[in-house]
């Protein structure tokens, strides 16, 4: 995969994200939680703009990011989705562990062992492919010497 092609991909599930947030809030009073489904609603938003930023970035301006990093910003995606699910799913179960400060505003008695364990594996998932494709982004824009900015000018 080339870095046009992944970026082009992040740009979409960016845009993905962010309408799926959009019609996930239409939903969000009818659930039994609607202060944990506000939450799936504005990780939807804020994850999906993060992700068109990211592209935007990478089919824009001059770096050095490169196909394998290309692929674990792509892994980071399909984890941030898996977590924006799994709080779906949270607007029902109520979970506690995961998201104490929303949980106790959504006055949430807590979720089964399964439910705690999936809101959790899937944000500490999403948290570290986040950070390694944030780190790998920074690194592939600050390795980019000014001589290579010019040249490609």
């Amino acid at each position: 995969m080339n870095v046009s092609k992944g970026a082009r991909q992040i740009l979409l599930h960016g845009l993905a994200l962010v309408l799926a947030g959009l019609i996930w809030g239409f939903l969000v009073p009818a659930t039994p939680y609607p202060r944990l489904a506000l939450v799936a609603h504005i990780q939807f938003e804020v994850n999906g703009l993060l992700y068109i930023v990211v592209s935007v970035l990478l089919l824009a301006l001059p770096h050095q990011v490169g196909p394998k990093s290309i692929k674990a910003m792509l892994v980071a995606v399909w984890l941030t989705w898996l977590m924006v699910l799994s709080e779906i799913g949270n607007s029902w179960w109520g979970t506690i562990q995961t998201l104490p400060i929303a949980a106790s505003q959504a006055a949430a008695t807590g979720g089964s062992s399964w439910q705690e364990l999936i809101v959790k594996l899937s944000h500490l998932l999403a948290g570290a492919g986040l950070t390694v494709a944030w780190f790998l982004l920074f690194v592939g824009f600050w390795i980019r010497t000014p001589e290579k900015c010019e040249s490609k000018y």
